[in-house]
């Protein structure tokens, strides 16, 4: 009979899993509503056991209507502005913003600060991400607005000016791989002289992942990963996955499925994306035991 394995290490990192332990002490504290800023997590089923436990997600616009409202921010961090504007309507913060974040957040702030000191330095914020995200948003928040945001090579040149100093970031959840490419593509550009500084500011629990979903993925005959559509970490890492063993699937939940995808094969790995949580595996686990 064929074997199924959910990979020990995949599943929520410790900012998801500790803005969720919030979110469900606060539940239980009170009856009173409580409100999180944009999904909790970027899985559909794990917000919608959180919304039956009393979770409701909101909006930024929302928040003018809901003074003095309880507001959990989520584990990806808000700019400036969310803090600025729950003072105005009286609003209770419980703030869960990873760790990780919230020092990223920091040290962009310090660098532009730094920026403003001496404006006749032209320093350049850069951040390497994904335009939108909510993560990406708070770290620009950092700079009321002015920090550079780049996805890939191709937007460097159209976006920054290499006769000028920059600082350069990531976003904690982009891959180690990306950030090194970015980092000799704008060494190579810059103009003599001009000052180049780059920060390594990429979460190891997610950047560690990779190669070794890289090793689980080619250790099975077809892998099922496991990934919220709205998962940027999912995305990235299903690739890795992909990349050594074509015949890697992704699944949202067990519903998506196929039984013909593991015709004939005698190993069936399970793994997700650090915002997929270990329930939702072990049910996609239990739907090819229900069919092998």
């Amino acid at each position: 009979m064929p074997t199924v394995e959910i990979d020990a290490r995949s599943g929520f990192c410790h900012g998801v899993v500790t803005a969720i332990r919030k979110a469900e002490e606060e539940l239980s504290r009170t009856p009173e509503p409580l409100y999180c800023l944009g999904d909790i997590v970027h899985n559909g089923d794990e917000v919608e056991r959180l919304q039956r436990a009393g979770l409701a997600t909101i909006t930024h616009a929302d928040l003018d209507r809901l003074p003095g409202a309880r507001v959990l921010l989520r584990a990806h961090g808000e700019p400036p502005s969310t803090y600025a504007k729950a003072a105005e309507k009286g609003i209770e913060i419980v703030d869960a913003t990873c760790p990780v974040v919230l020092r990223l957040q920091q040290r962009i702030k310090a660098t532009y600060q730094e920026s403003l000191a001496s404006p006749e330095s032209g320093l350049q914020i850069i951040i390497y991400g994904k335009a939108g995200h909510a993560e990406v948003n708070g770290l620009v928040g950092q700079t009321d607005g002015t920090a550079i945001v780049v996805e890939d090579l191709s937007q460097l040149d159209g976006r920054i000016d290499f006769s000028r100093p920059i600082a350069l970031y990531s976003q904690t959840t982009k891959s180690l791989e990306g950030l090194a490419s970015m980092v000799s593509a704008i060494s190579e550009r810059m103009h003599p002289g001009v000052e180049f500084r780059s920060y390594d500011t990429i979460c190891r629990q997610v950047a560690n992942r990779v190669a070794h979903l890289r090793e689980f993925a080619s250790a099975h005959d077809v892998v099922l990963f496991v990934a919220g559509a709205k998962s940027s970490n999912g995305k990235v890492l299903f690739n890795e996955c992909r990349d050594v063993n074509a015949n890697t699937y992704l699944i949202s939940r067990a519903a998506d499925f196929s039984p013909a995808w593991i015709a004939g094969a005698e190993t069936i790995g399970i793994c997700g994306a650090t915002s997929t949580p270990r329930w939702l595996m072990e049910q996609v686990a239990d739907a090819v035991k229900a069919v092998i």
